[in-house]
């Protein structure tokens, strides 16, 4: 007698088979679904971005029991590091020159940690960084990011070269992780360790880009015309949106794998 088959078996067996566009309606459905559930969990929605940086900096916890307990940092992008703490410490200098909180105190934690990460890859675990692999030109996201600051930045009363950095920041964030994807995609095997990572940066993402989006509908527009005008407010939230979908592929495939039971993510050409 044939077994039963577990319910959440039978589901991810049938979101397999669907074609690109019906699996893309059903992560839209399923992100609304996520968003309606978090409305009515989290009173204060200024938890949700506590909560995004905690995932990071969990996130950033997994990279070095990594480094420090297996000595290696195999699979890991130094560029997606490097990018990590520059706008870390654009956005830290914004904190201590314009809003001084909570978010201050995880920023330099999480800056603190990101940076030893950097100086495991660079210097103590040299020799097992795949350079070759992490090929991804720094000066594509960089430069673009700085132009879109100069050109679209607050309205805020604070001098432009605060408010620049700002801009910055928020839109070197929304792609500081493709140097990462892009390495995952050349070896198309990511082991356990990274992929939880990337994964905690995926759920940081979304807890960010939910907490923006819940005080646009709380605030009925109202947020965005706070934060200035023009495009500004915006590109805000735009730049929350490309951070969630940039990761979107990578979760897929990661709960997928996890489901599955695999230990070791294997990547299909395209994913990231």
């Amino acid at each position: 007698m044939r077994g039963t088959k577990r319910p959440l078996g039978v589901v991810t067996s049938w979101v397999r088979r669907q074609p690109p566009k019906v699996k893309a309606f059903l992560a839209v459905v399923t992100g609304m679904a996520a968003l309606v559930f978090i409305r009515f969990i989290v009173h204060d929605h200024d938890n949700l971005f506590v909560a995004a940086e905690a995932a990071h900096a969990l996130g950033i916890a997994v990279l070095i029991y990594k480094l420090t307990k297996e000595k290696t940092c195999a699979g890991l992008s130094l560029k997606s590091q490097d990018l990590t703490a520059l706008f870390l410490a654009v956005r830290l200098y914004c904190s201590f020159v314009m809003e001084y909180d909570i978010h201050t105190v995880l920023d330099t934690a999480t800056l603190v940690a990101t940076l030893f990460v950097i100086y495991m890859i660079r210097f103590k675990l040299r020799s097992t960084y795949m350079v070759d692999k992490d090929n991804f030109a720094l000066y594509y996201v960089v430069v673009p990011c700085a132009a879109l600051a100069l050109l679209i930045h607050p309205s805020t009363s604070h001098n432009i070269a605060n408010r620049f950095s700002w801009a910055f920041c928020v839109y070197l964030e929304a792609v500081s992780v493709l140097p990462q994807l892009r390495l995952m995609q050349n070896t198309k095997i990511v082991e356990p360790f990274t992929a939880h990572y990337v994964f905690a940066l995926g759920v940081a993402r979304f807890l960010s880009c939910a907490h923006w989006v819940l005080q646009v509908l709380d605030t009925r527009g109202r947020l965005l015309t706070a934060l200035g005008y023009g495009l500004w407010p915006s590109m805000v939230l735009l730049s929350e949106i490309v951070q969630t979908f940039i990761l979107a592929d990578f979760c897929y495939y990661y709960v997928k794998s996890l489901v599955g039971g695999q230990l070791v993510l294997r990547l299909p050409s395209g994913v990231v």
